[in-house]
């Protein structure tokens, strides 16, 4: 008799266990546009991958695999990303915690930590502080690395015309440059980096480079309600300053060495265990 009382109260609370896995479920952002993301395992808390610039959610599968079997994880194309729509009127990084705040609501998650990759690092932070209340961390990669690093619209507008002057030739090089640092990194790699990036509007991209710069870490650090960790490259071009960072939020980091802007597919083995570390350290405090 208890077992049968307490099947609808599962049914009822939405209990994570009850969840289906889902491939390219659909949901939409505060704008109307289509988000689509990747759901699947059960546990808390819940972590929900978001990509970067011009990437797509196919960059966490592993993460995905590795994490299934003990927390409900889920990836999310950005909208103009991947299979997510394109359809929005403006591009600015300043929209994408709303569709992050779309799918955790969609998902009914109710303790989650946010593990963003590159621009996904200030999309998590933004996202964090949107969702107080459901958020219990979030985890940078590769992201984050110095608060106190601004950049001047004079030293950056020789890298934006380069950007504006031919988007895919600039996005092919920056994949080259920054998913080889790793020299055993297969070409493969190489490849699929530029496929991915090649793959979305130039003039989103373009846009999205100059919200991004416009976007304060020391603010966006200072407003997140909750720890920010993060997994970032060894002897990279903007090394990961600690103690700045701890001026304004609970911070910490860990360094994986040999890599380049994508630790998770360079060296997924290690990166994995840094982030399960990372995992049941946040899980463990809220």
């Amino acid at each position: 008799m208890k077992f049968l009382v307490l099947i609808p109260l599962l049914l009822a609370t939405g209990c994570a266990s009850m969840r289906a896995n889902v491939v390219g479920a659909r949901v939409r952002s505060f704008d109307g546009t289509e988000v689509v993301y990747d759901a699947r395992g059960y546990g808390e808390p819940a972590l929900v991958f978001i990509h970067g610039w011009c990437c797509n959610r196919g960059q966490w599968d592993a993460q995905m695999d590795a994490f299934a079997g003990d927390h409900r994880v889920v990836a999310i194309d950005l909208a103009g990303h991947g299979e997510s729509g394109r359809t929005r009127t403006k591009w600015t990084v300043t929209d994408f915690p709303h569709d992050v705040e779309a799918v955790v609501e969609a998902e009914r998650l109710d303790r989650v930590i946010l593990v963003g990759h590159s621009m996904g690092g200030p999309v998590a932070l933004m996202a964090a502080a949107r969702m107080p209340d459901r958020v219990i961390g979030v985890i940078g990669v590769e992201t984050l690395q110095d608060a106190s690093l601004e950049f001047s619209a004079e030293s950056m507008a020789p890298f934006l015309k380069r950007l504006a002057d031919d988007c895919p030739a600039f996005a092919e090089r920056f994949m080259q440059r920054n998913g080889a640092t790793n020299p055993d990194s297969a070409p493969a790699l190489v490849d699929r980096l530029k496929r991915d990036a090649l793959a979305n509007d130039p003039e989103m991209a373009l846009a999205l480079t100059r919200t991004h710069l416009d976007l304060s870490a020391a603010e966006l650090l200072q407003a997140c309600p909750v720890p920010v960790r993060c997994i970032n490259a060894a002897g990279g071009a903007f090394p990961t300053n600690i103690e700045v960072n701890r001026q304004y939020c609970d911070f910490d980091a860990s360094e994986i060495e040999n890599v380049g802007h994508w630790p998770m597919l360079e060296k997924t083995q290690e990166f994995n265990r840094l982030l399960r570390e990372q995992v049941a350290a946040l899980a463990a405090t809220r």
